[in-house]
């Protein structure tokens, strides 16, 4: 008898493992065991039957044969003792968690890393704390601007402590129900300290050694700070720092227009302070349609809010409590001067300490994890996902991407990543929300294409509301008339995309918009409105005619 251990891929249950056992008993093989979360099989075979033999009745079982060892006839073989862990996780965030819940449902041994607070970005210093902020600015501004007669609504002196304090008592809640309670509810391993890979096999925390059969890096990304003369000599703020504040600021001052830029530069006007948005470009949101554009920059000004566009920084400098920056536009110095003064001009991906260059894994110009169409990266065994991978920075994503890695790393399912229709929101007043290809996307692509541009002030839901700052967009293959983007600025827009990301995900045609009910007085009607605009005056429609 000769012993084999055969690697398989696309087992996924226990079923799986009683279909290949059976296949390999009916070629003759003996004393099989089988592992679907380790991918693996271990058998023997009579000395005149090949090993082509098992390959080919694996293959015939629909499961894909790997890498064939003989191995000792009297050596135990263990499945899967290859480490510590199936699945070893550095980072605690949306893509790891996604990851740890599904590849213990795979029957996998799973740990976690964190050296910070278990969550992760989103939880503890991003979509969460950011948005219930934006929420309570948002009720504070309508008390002192409403457009209704009769209404007499007034805004004192907000006392930002005590709504701090109220939004860190949310971020506690929800991090413990969305994350930490979920470790002992899976059974996964939480490990506290900075990992560090000292071979392609093992990283070392606090001093004690991991290893693991697969790995998976979702350690996220963090604030990062422009090349600006004397920006580290001055006390500025990050998004993280910024939701700390006591106090509000008379005025702040906001390095990056982009869209956390936004959303905190209004949160805080919309509290009380005189904010300034400064960019390096000419055009506002320069990735987005004209038109996108063109109407957020036209909300922000008509709210009072401070755009200065095609700024050279020079440099910064801090004169007591004063922030100056010091910058040029159009060939004219400026100096803006302010109590506080927030730096919003990207991320950067958290990977410098994890000594990836051992473990063979390769980065990007930009520090950032390079991976494969299956989350892979340059060491097959090792994963990543997230935001440390610079890809769309949204929770959402990773927690997809985390999901995919379980399916491949321990699932053995070899999906491949799409991200060709990702909805993007920012949480403004009014909101942007984006899905598919904008026009000139679409045009690069090689489409002909057809376009429809449609203002708020043809949209009932906003002309009831009296706010009608705002634009529906949709982009058409003029041939087939399939809907490839659709852009909006208008409040809920972030409701609207989802119904606008199956129209783009699953082919629907303008027609297909156009004939479809939709309730009235909804900001929804806005996509059906502008599939009209394509061949009608809309203005000239009757309530809910089509």
């Amino acid at each position: 008898m000769k012993k084999f251990k055969l690697y398989i891929q696309g087992m996924t249950c226990t079923g799986c493992e009683e279909h290949v056992g059976e296949a390999l008993e009916k070629i003759g093989a003996e004393n099989i065991e089988t592992s679907f979360h380790h991918g693996e099989a271990v058998f023997e075979l009579p000395d005149d039957i090949g090993v082509e033999s098992a390959l080919k009745a694996i293959h015939e079982a629909k499961y894909q044969p790997g890498e064939i060892e003989r191995v000792s006839s009297e050596e135990k073989v263990v499945l899967g003792n290859e480490g510590d862990y199936d699945l070893l996780i550095i980072g605690s965030g949306g893509a790891a968690f996604s990851a740890a819940i599904k590849a213990i449902e795979y029957g996998a041994k799973v740990a976690m890393i964190e050296r910070g607070t278990v969550g992760g970005t989103c939880v503890n210093i991003g979509c969460v704390p950011s948005k219930t902020l934006l929420r309570a600015g948002e009720i504070n501004h309508l008390a002192k601007n409403n457009s209704f007669t009769g209404l007499q609504t007034t805004a004192g002196e907000v006392e930002l402590a005590p709504l701090i304090k109220q939004k860190n008592e949310l971020v506690s809640e929800l991090r413990n129900q969305k994350y930490v309670d979920l470790i002992d509810e899976y059974g996964f391993d939480l490990i506290e300290g900075d990992a560090k890979f000292i071979d392609e096999n093992t990283v070392k925390v606090n001093g004690k050694k991991f290893s693991a059969k697969r790995f998976l890096i979702a350690t996220g990304a963090s604030p990062s700070l422009p090349l600006i003369s004397g920006l580290k000599e001055v006390e500025y703020l990050t998004s993280t720092t910024l939701l700390e504040l006591k106090k509000v600021p008379k005025r702040l001052t906001v390095i990056g227009s982009g869209y956390i830029g936004m959303e905190l530069g209004q949160l805080f006007h919309n509290l009380g302070s005189k904010v300034t948005l400064m960019q390096r470009s000419e055009r506002l949101l320069k990735e987005y349609d004209p038109e996108i554009s063109e109407t957020v920059e036209k909300a922000l000004v008509e709210q009072g809010i401070n755009l200065v566009k095609g700024a050279s920084f020079e440099r910064v400098e801090q004169a007591g409590e004063i922030k100056k920056v010091h910058v040029t536009v159009d060939g004219k110095k400026k100096v803006i001067e302010s109590e506080q003064l927030l730096v919003a001009t990207g991320r950067k991906p958290n990977t410098e300490k994890l000594n990836l260059h051992v473990a063979g894994v390769e980065v990007g110009p930009r520090k950032e994890i390079k991976i494969n169409d299956y989350a892979q990266t340059s060491n097959e065994k090792i994963y990543a996902a997230g935001d440390v991978t610079l890809g769309p920075q949204f929770v959402y994503v990773a927690a997809y991407e985390g999901g995919i890695v379980a399916d491949n790393a321990i699932g053995g399912l070899n999906k491949k990543i799409d991200l060709s229709v990702v909805p993007g929101v920012t949480f403004t007043k009014p909101s942007i929300a984006t899905v598919g290809l904008t026009e000139e996307q679409a045009k690069e692509k090689g489409y002909e294409v057809k376009t429809s541009v449609l203002p708020l002030s043809a949209i009932p839901r906003a002309i009831v509301n009296r706010e009608t700052t705002g634009v529906f967009k949709l982009v058409a293959d003029a041939k087939t008339l399939k809907v490839l983007g659709v852009h909006i600025v208008s409040e809920n827009a972030g409701d609207v995309i989802y119904s606008a990301t199956l129209a783009v995900k699953f082919g629907l045609t303008v027609e297909d918009l156009k004939e479809t009910i939709v309730p009235y007085l909804t900001m929804t009607e806005g996509l059906k409105l502008a599939a009209l605009t394509f061949d009608k005056d809309v203005s000239k429609l009757s309530c809910c005619a089509g």
